[in-house]
């Protein structure tokens, strides 16, 4: 079920993550819960997704009504999650230091969305659509990261194609 839901909200963050904000901020929310219930709770997957789609929406509201804060928020947690993955996916042992490797992506996610809004939408976006495409298919091994820079090229050409003409018509 998890590998479903990674699949849809993956591809919707790497192709459409700019243009659908409040989809961007409340995935980054869904996929920081189920990662939180993951590592913390060892009970059944349906509870880890239903603590996620709570931390989702209440992202995704967030979003619609607080945008700057929000947009802050997703960027710390967009960056931590990015961070956590590649690690992961370089058979990094997260375990003891996950809140340092989280926090030091949360902090880089940060800065990245406060300086470059919309190029920092499009990259937080297709780096979290990639990670969560390629854990929904290749969880773990080498292969992955070079599938996952694939999918951040095609997610940060797609959109930034997009914006480009969205700037184009403007002036």
């Amino acid at each position: 079920m998890v590998g479903l839901i990674n699949v849809i909200l993956g591809g919707g963050l790497l192709l459409a993550g700019r243009k659908l904000f409040w989809l961007f901020v409340g995935a980054i929310g869904f996929v920081t819960g189920l990662q939180l219930a993951s590592n913390f709770w060892q009970g059944p997957e349906s509870s880890a997704i239903i603590f996620g789609l709570i931390v989702g929406v209440i992202f995704a509201l967030l979003a619609i009504f607080l945008q700057t804060i929000a947009i802050g928020i997703a960027g710390f947690f967009a960056g931590g999650f990015t961070l956590t993955a590649l690690a992961g996916m370089f058979g990094v042992d997260t375990g003891s230091i996950f809140w340092i490797i989280y926090v030091i992506g949360g902090i880089i996610g940060l800065v990245v969305v406060i300086y470059l809004f919309d190029w920092a939408i499009i990259t937080l976006s297709s780096l979290a659509g990639a990670s969560l495409l390629v854990q929904a298919f290749l969880p773990q091994g080498g292969a992955g990261g070079v599938i996952f820079a694939v999918l951040v090229i095609i997610g940060v050409v797609v959109q930034g194609s997009v914006l480009r003409s969205e700037q184009s018509v403007r002036t």
